[in-house]
């Protein structure tokens, strides 16, 4: 039984560079365009599309399959597509140009194929060779960085309408020869593409890392490339168990106006998706008045100003902060139900008669010690029914996952005095310890959720 009219199967197995396959002969860029094709069409209610690991016919490759009726196709192209969707997803006739109708040589291909590439993983095994998982983890930074530093040189906004190395090295006042390098390497990640001597962005890069984009996403991501230069120092890190200083001139930029606002900017590229996340799960009902506290750029706050016109938040951070947070939350227009404090909210009277106070990503920057204060103060803080709510990257009981919550309590130990990532448990006892009543968890979509201490 098919729920779909059609079930269309494409290969997307990722292989080493060099190695035969269907994503290297252009698979995803013909995904991408059967995408497109049947929204425009109008059947992505009839026609279900999925991906798939090998079929064991890389020479062949893009493969994709069509089913109920097990049409195979081979070396499909972008070009391909409008006319695939209309004759056989549309009018239910294969393109028989395309088709791969040989079960026989079919199958001696594939079954090739299995023992070649078992023969070829056994033969790495007695050598004593790496796995690629491993040795793609271990290169991993260096993609990372490439990026980074084009982003740190503004290289993309430097690319333009279009440029050759040597224009774009005197826009960003580099070397063209290196340059040079680091745009071809930006063409082999796919970031742009090159014509002969000129370079161009893609429809990404031009949208989300191009002065003047509204999705530019660059200052944002600058706090990423401020942040590696700490990672770079995770081993002294681990033998001293704190952070540690690094060279004078980036240590001093993790205190400039620029650092700060980059900082601000990072927090709220992530914060303005998971706001609307935030407030649909905690609801507004008996939300009058909120304290917000490290509320950054205001992005929670601005969340359930605009989503209730009765709620009243108090933004609580640093007083380097606190200009920054004023201008969102004026472009956001609930400057009147939004207001601005600064302080420290380690030493600060936080008031009281607060039906909720939010702690959004702030946890992690704490010692369990400064964590466990900030609750109790928390707690006679709030009004009776009055909610205490973290948000943050919960570790499961044993601390070995999720895995992004297991890397970014390291990247706290590599930026903080005594920051990391908590567990559910943790967070639970610090609450109750408190004088919390009920605690629970709500599960959000993406890595972190909630943790809710609510006040009898």
């Amino acid at each position: 039984m098919e729920p779909f009219r059609f079930h269309l199967f494409i290969c997307s197995q990722q292989k080493p560079e060099g190695v035969p396959s269907c994503p290297s002969n252009g698979s995803f860029v013909v995904l991408d365009a059967l995408d497109h094709e049947l929204q425009a069409r109008g059947l992505k209610s009839d026609v279900q599309l999925t991906t798939c690991g090998c079929m064991g016919l890389c020479d062949e490759g893009p493969v994709m399959v069509v089913y109920p009726a097990g049409v195979w196709y081979r070396r499909v192209r972008a070009s391909d597509v409008s006319e695939i969707v209309r004759t056989h997803l549309r009018d239910g006739k294969p393109l028989d140009r395309l088709v791969w109708n040989d079960p026989p040589a079919m199958k001696a291909m594939a079954v090739e194929h299995e023992e070649k590439f078992r023969a070829a993983m056994a033969a790495r095994d007695k050598a004593g060779m790496l796995p690629d998982r491993i040795e793609q983890m271990i290169r991993g930074y260096m993609p990372s960085r490439c990026i980074l530093t084009a982003l740190e040189l503004d290289i993309f906004t430097a690319v333009g309408a279009g440029a050759n190395a040597e224009q774009i090295g005197m826009r960003i006042h580099a070397n063209a020869r290196a340059v040079g390098m680091l745009l071809n390497a930006l063409v082999a990640l796919g970031l742009l593409s090159k014509s002969g001597d000129d370079y161009a962005n893609t429809p990404e890069s031009a949208r989300f890392f191009v002065q003047g984009s509204k999705d530019n996403h660059r200052l944002g991501l600058l706090h990423t490339a401020n942040i590696w230069h700490r990672w770079s120092r995770l081993t002294d890190a681990v033998r001293s168990g704190t952070r540690v200083p690094i060279d004078l001139r980036n240590d001093a930029g993790d205190n400039t106006p620029e650092w700060t606002r980059n900082f601000i900017t990072g927090m709220q590229r992530n914060a303005k998706e998971r706001a609307p996340l935030v407030v649909k799960a905690l609801g507004t009902s008996g939300v009058r008045r909120i304290l917000d506290l490290g509320g950054g750029s205001g992005a929670y706050s601005i969340g359930f100003a605009k989503a209730c016109p009765d709620v009243h938040c108090n933004i609580l951070d640093l007083p380097e902060v606190v200009p920054l947070t004023a201008e969102y939350v004026s472009q956001a227009g609930v400057s009147e139900q939004v207001g601005l404090h600064a302080g420290n909210m380690l030493q600060d009277d936080f008031g009281c008669g607060y039906d909720l106070i939010m702690l959004n990503a702030i946890c992690h920057m704490f010692s369990e010690e400064q964590n466990r204060e900030i609750f109790r103060r928390a707690h006679h803080a709030l009004a009776a029914n009055g909610r205490l709510v973290v948000q943050d990257f919960i570790l499961n009981p044993d601390k070995t996952g999720p895995q992004h919550a297991a890397l970014f309590s390291l990247n706290m130990l590599v930026a903080t005095d005594s920051g990391a990532s908590y567990s559910e448990l943790e967070y639970t006892d610090w609450m109750k310890t408190a004088g919390f009543a009920e605690v629970c968890r709500i599960n959000l979509p993406g890595p972190s959720g909630l943790i809710v201490g609510r006040v009898k």
